[in-house]
């Protein structure tokens, strides 16, 4: 009899990892499967996970992924790629997504079954991205879009549905500006270095030259003639010792160029006089006075700057969506996150009883003077000798606190991390409402992708240099410190709707939070940051130096735990944040966030120093 497999999938995996070994004309590349994201790297490829049912579409996604990572292996050179590749953070983008089409393309023409299964995979990131959703070219990714033109002409195959619109969405734009560089396309497609130049020639066309860098051809003709340009020619020698005859020949001609010394002495002396005598018939206390110089765009770094806020916006949740869309999004988060929310509650009950414990009124008995003890007057009725017996209030230490979490809406933290920091901001606030705390929600991101309308303005400038920040700020108010529960709850659903998520400025989001914080009454303020990593503008970093947003992070970080008004904490999610943040905690899995939340506002709440430091791991002296 034959034994029975222990998992159906397996001769599935085996095979799938063999045909991919053989298309990729590697018989040593290594082929593992996981439920971590799938990826390539020098040694293997890592393809999504196949479970015992073997459903459709896992089998699907698998085969696709297989599919267009042995191909890219197949087609790709690495060394060509970074010869050509763009310096800048959106140019090299654009240029990977139309190389990495331009792999699947070639394939696909060589192998038409390979197009199928691409489509699969295609078509699953489309869904899982919610690019179906988008409604404005401004909310897509260009550098996707591009890849799928590139596709889609190389091929002539429709996209799946949610890569087509996409597609569609930047096809007219990419068309309008590129349409004949793209004309030559077949031409190329199978050289890699050519289709190299003509990427480039693309994203010159697209207005994005000036993250090019050099251009690699033009500096190996530069090496080939370099010693040629640095021998001196006769017609140059001739020409040197002509104007050197020249020069001898006519003195005259010399003297006359030049200007005479005593005129010049003259008017120096005359022009002297001139600003002598204006400022001699100016009345005392009448001199003009200079304008003051601006004010610097940001409090903890003056050199920090913006090249212009026209298009920055602070906006209420409720104005970014219908009320009917932020039902169905609220009820879509609740629906995500049932199986979560029974721990997350039970973290919020206990963070409720110890934030009450401290809150409870103590008393002081048997005084002489102070509020009679009623639960005393029995032993004054029984023994009338008894003296009366009065009590005093014990001030308690709890102070009318503030809380602000300040969530980052980044496109990194799409899915699992959004909804988990949605449903704990959620849970967290109506627990402390419950305790008299006060908590506003707030989150941050940009308008568009890779710039916005801040850029445009720059580009129609004519691209000055330093120009700061270059992209278009959204902070976004969930809930206001002073707005009830009740009234706003749906607002968080906003965190589902696809196509909010961009990019991130942490430190000026930090900066406004901390702003409004010291405009509120309270006598404590706590800002807690939930974010996943550092700050990231491709628009800004790409004109400006490398350390550019993180620096100002971190002077503002400064300058909010200087004043000591607010207290700061943060928690990152996948990310370490302990290198900018004093009291900070850092969480590898997204669904440990509720549990980081509360112990950390627990332990700011914490009377006993040493508890308050055991929450952030440190050392009282």
């Amino acid at each position: 009899m034959n034994k029975p497999l222990d998992n159906p999938a397996d001769p599935f995996k085996k095979a799938l990892a063999d045909a991919t070994r053989t298309m990729a004309d590697d018989p040593e590349m290594t082929v593992t499967y996981s439920v971590d994201p799938s990826g390539m790297n020098k040694e293997g490829v890592r393809l999504p996970q196949v479970s015992r049912r073997m459903t459709k579409d896992e089998v699907l996604l698998a085969r696709g992924t297989a599919d267009a990572f042995a191909l890219k292996r197949k087609y790709h050179n690495e060394a060509t790629a970074a010869k050509y590749a763009p310096t800048g953070a959106l140019a090299r983008e654009i240029y990977d997504a139309m190389e990495t089409a331009r792999c699947e393309a070639v394939g696909a023409r060589a192998m038409p079954g390979t197009a199928t299964n691409i489509d699969a995979k295609i078509g699953h990131e489309a869904d899982r991205k919610g690019y179906s959703q988008i409604a404005a070219a401004s909310e897509a990714p260009l550098p996707v879009a591009a890849g799928y033109l590139v596709r889609h002409l190389a091929t002539g195959r429709d996209l799946p549905k949610g890569a087509q619109h996409v597609m569609n969405l930047w096809r007219g734009f990419i068309e309008e500006q590129a349409a004949g560089t793209l004309s030559n396309l077949d031409e190329v497609l199978a050289d890699q270095q050519g289709f190299a130049r003509l990427a480039r020639k693309v994203i010159a066309d697209l207005g994005y030259g000036d993250q090019l860098g050099d251009d690699p051809d033009q500096n190996d003709n530069q090496d080939d003639t370099g010693e040629e340009d640095r021998e001196d020619t006769p017609e140059e020698t001739g020409s040197e010792q002509q104007e050197s005859e020249e020069s001898d020949a006519s003195p005259e001609q010399s003297q006359e160029d030049e200007p005479d010394e005593s005129q010049a002495e003259v008017t120096m002396e005359e022009t002297s006089d001139l600003d002598q005598g204006e400022e001699a018939e100016l009345p005392d206390g009448e001199a003009p006075l200079e304008p003051p110089p601006p004010a610097p765009h940001s409090a903890a770094d003056p050199l920090y700057s913006a090249y212009t806020t026209e298009f920055d916006e602070e906006i209420k949740a409720e104005e970014l969506a219908e009320p009917a869309e932020l039902e169905r999004l609220r009820a879509y988060l609740d629906q995500q996150l049932e199986p979560l929310k029974g721990a997350v509650s039970r973290l919020a009950n206990k963070l409720q009883r110890r934030l009450q414990a401290q809150q409870n009124r103590s008393w002081l008995f048997d005084l002489e003077e102070g509020t009679l003890d009623a639960g005393r007057l029995a032993r004054v009725v029984a023994n009338p000798t008894t003296p009366l017996s009065f009590k005093q209030e014990k001030d308690t230490e709890f102070r009318d606190t503030c809380v602000t979490m300040l969530l980052d809406n980044s496109g990194s933290m799409r899915g699992r991390p959004i909804s988990i920091a949605a449903i704990c901001a959620d849970v967290l606030a109506r627990t402390l409402e419950r305790c008299s705390v006060k908590v506003e929600i707030l989150g941050f991101t940009t308008r568009a992708w890779k710039g916005g309308q801040s850029r445009e303005k720059w580009l129609a400038a004519g691209r000055p240099p330093g120009p700061g920040r270059l992209n278009d700020l959204r902070h976004i108010i969930y809930k206001n410190a002073d707005a009830p529960w009740r009234r706003v709850r749906p607002n968080l659903g906003l965190m589902m709707k696809e196509g909010l998520l961009k990019e991130n400025i942490d430190g000026e989001a930090l900066e406004w939070a901390h702003r409004r914080m010291l405009a509120r009454p309270e006598a404590r303020k706590i800002l807690m940051v939930i974010s996943d990593g550092a700050p990231v503008d491709d628009s800004s970093l790409s004109v400006n130096p490398a350390n550019f947003l993180e620096k100002h992070l971190r002077d503002v970080i400064a300058m909010v735990e200087r004043r000591k008004a607010v207290e700061l904490i943060a928690i990152g999610i996948g990310h370490d944040v302990t290198r900018y943040y004093q009291r900070a905690v850092t969480i590898t899995d997204a669904e440990q966030l509720a549990g980081a939340m509360t112990e950390q506002l627990a332990g700011l709440f914490e009377v006993d120093a040493k508890k308050r430091a055991r929450a952030f791991g440190r050392k009282v002296a």
